[in-house]
């Protein structure tokens, strides 16, 4: 029974494809396929390109990345490992500027965001909390703009507030760095981020701020120790920019004269970091009596008198002179008399006088950094000559050539014999070294070529795809489609089509030359002229048992 069914089904389906309207379904679902097919294709050929939006992310970033693309209905992919989200190369710029007024990706460092999600009730030390937090975020994210550094983490230890004096300690804070592979900060860079975080944090000094890389070197004392191990960093720096800037001045004016590639110039500088400070007190003479400044003067005079008697002792020295009878001199009123007293004084006169002297005083600073000696060295190559035949060669520089060098070179070092400036200049060839002929890369070797070809296959094998799927497949059947069915079926057709011939002959053409329309309205026309022929044709057919 089952046999029997299946062998009705398929004989139910045979009949319905060989009947117009089924073949005529059937050719439109393979028309349908087809036409899906070349859709498919297409699409394949215009997948788009995708390009790298955000790489190294964290999950939640990436999460809140991949939600909004959705909401702005982009396209997107992981790469391979999830380390990077794709998107197509005409959605890169924009999708990253959409995303990054949105704040994302924010980063691991959670920053004053956390401040805006306070729940009602909490307590002082959840806030307070919460701001440390937020606090070392926004640092972290700072620190992480350096170019040099490829991710941040900053720790903040603050202690609680005393009113005692005593007891009030310091904030410190800690400092680790994750570089770039083949990148490293230098002092300055160093001292920068120790000034970054002390100037952020209140009362927090610039000694208790501590750096570390990923490698466990510690950072923030560079300085320090290379100040006391006498290798300052910024010494050597300021002297090998010394000496860079001496054989630049001494190539770039000599180089118009021999040409650019022929001088070769190094300087050696010995400078001086030592600071001394240096007292002078010197005093100096008075040379000349005009040069002799009276400071102060002191005069004192003393007087000491009085009447001493004199003369024989005795009556005569009571008695009253005699007249004179000659000059009264005082001898011989002595001598006379005998009774002259002769005064007398006791006279003192002290005299002090203080002269300036010159004075000298001189305080000498001299500071670090002070040109001890310099020695430069230059080499000049031979000058190319060309003879009238077009040889060419290498000839030394003559003695004025080589003098007016050495003058030179003098002035845009700055020599100084005193100092013990020495200055070597050498006229030598060059030695020169054989490039090695690199070979050229063939078209088919070049990654742009490459590439090209690749887009070009793409789009040629998607045309002969698509163009194949046309004239095998979809051009046959839409030709079959327009094509006029066969009107009666195989087997009874023929009686109809020998009656028809027999009656009236107006069916009697090849089936390949009507279409359905012209043998509906044969057939029509006929059923309207001759209904008795229709009439037995029926009656066949219903004989038959088809």
């Amino acid at each position: 029974m089952a046999g029997a069914g299946e062998m009705v089904a398929s004989g139910n389906v045979m009949d319905f494809t060989r009947t117009a309207g089924g073949r005529k379904i059937m050719m439109m679902f393979g028309v349908a396929a087809v036409v899906a097919v070349m859709g498919a294709v297409w699409m394949w050929g215009q997948q788009p390109d995708y390009r790298v939006l955000f790489s190294n992310f964290s999950d939640r970033d990436g999460g809140a990345i991949v939600a909004e693309l959705e909401k702005m209905n982009i396209p997107y992919k992981f790469a391979e490992g999830g380390g990077a989200v794709l998107v197509p190369a005409s959605h890169v710029y924009d999708a990253r500027l959409k995303l990054a007024s949105q704040g994302l990706p924010k980063g691991g460092n959670v920053g004053f965001e956390l401040m805006e999600n306070q729940k009602l009730g909490s307590s002082q030390f959840i806030e307070r909390v919460n701001f440390q937090r937020a606090m070392e975020g926004e640092l972290a994210r700072s620190i992480e703009s350096v170019s040099s550094v490829q991710a941040a983490r900053v720790h903040l230890a603050m202690p609680k507030d005393s009113v005692f004096v005593s007891e009030q300690k310091a904030p410190t804070a800690s400092v680790l760095l994750n570089l770039h592979p083949g990148r490293t900060l230098d002092t300055q860079q160093v001292s920068a981020i120790v000034h970054l975080v002390a100037s952020s944090v209140p009362e927090l000094p610039v000694k208790n701020v501590t750096i570390v890389d990923q490698n466990g070197n510690l950072l923030s004392e560079t300085g320090k120790t290379a100040s006391i191990n006498g290798m300052d960093p910024s010494q050597i720096k300021y002297v090998q920019d010394l000496q860079q800037s001496i054989t630049k001045r001494i190539e770039s004016i000599i180089t118009p004269i021999v040409g650019p590639n022929n001088v070769r110039a190094e300087a050696t500088a010995d400078v001086d970091f030592s600071r001394s400070e240096q007292a002078v007190e010197s005093y100096k003479p008075n040379q000349t009596p005009e040069a002799m400044v009276v400071r102060s003067q002191q005069t004192s005079e003393s007087t000491n008198g009085g009447a001493i008697a004199g003369g024989v002792p005795g009556a005569l020295t009571n008695q009253p002179p005699a007249p004179a009878t000659a000059p009264i001199t005082a001898a011989g009123q002595a001598a006379g008399s005998g009774q002259a007293a002769t005064p007398t004084a006791n006279i003192r006169k002290d005299a002090t006088v203080n002269y300036e002297i010159d004075k000298t005083i001189q305080y000498v600073q001299q500071g670090s950094g002070g040109l001890k000696r310099l020695s430069v060295a230059v080499v000049v190559n031979y000058k190319k000559t060309t003879d009238k035949a077009g040889k060419v060669s290498m000839k030394p520089l003559s003695e004025a050539e080589t003098t007016q060098i050495t003058n030179l070179v003098k002035e845009a070092m700055g020599f100084n014999q005193e100092r013990g400036d020495t200055l070597n200049v050498v006229n030598s060839p060059f030695a020169t070294t054989e490039q090695e002929a690199i070979p050229e890369l063939p078209l088919w070797k070049e990654p742009g070529n490459i590439q090209m070809a690749k887009d070009t296959g793409k789009y040629i094998l998607m045309a002969i795809a698509l163009l194949l799927l046309y004239l095998r497949m979809l051009k046959p059947l839409l030709k079959k489609i327009s094509e006029t069915p066969l009107l009666p079926p195989p087997g009874p057709s023929h009686d109809l089509h020998a009656q028809v011939g027999a009656n009236g002959g107006m069916m009697g053409l090849p089936d390949g030359q009507r279409n359905y329309q012209d043998n509906l309205s044969r057939a029509q026309r006929m059923a309207s002229e001759d209904p008795r022929v229709v009439a037995n044709i029926v009656k066949t057919w219903v004989g038959s048992n088809e």
